[in-house]
């Protein structure tokens, strides 16, 4: 009986799934996105750092990751938003959120 629904309804079932998993990755996005584009988590962290001035190898020591990964996340996150420099980056996360220092 339970299959022979599946195979009934399949068309219906994939658009929601496909549905389902649109709005999961909205979900999961919320509070990353800076002027219409996704941050990672680790980028955003990087770049809240690097506001506060620490270094890309400060950075690595709080967060537990190496130097270069802190300077990759770093950069990775001012090229998406399309600025020269870290400082910039992280002024445009700041202005997209109120609580960006808390």
């Amino acid at each position: 009986m339970f299959f022979r629904l599946i195979d009934r309804y399949d068309r219906a079932l994939e658009l929601i799934a496909i549905f389902f998993h649109l709005h999961a990755c909205r979900k999961l996005a919320d509070g990353r996105i800076v002027d219409g584009v996704t941050l990672s988590r680790r980028e955003i962290e990087c770049l809240k750092w690097a506001a506060r001035g620490k270094t890309a190898w400060e950075i690595g020591r709080i967060l537990g990751i190496s130097r270069h990964t802190a300077a990759y996340h770093r950069d990775n996150a001012r090229k998406k938003l399309g600025v020269k420099t870290a400082i910039q980056a992280a002024v445009r996360l700041a202005l997209s959120r109120p609580s960006f220092f808390t």
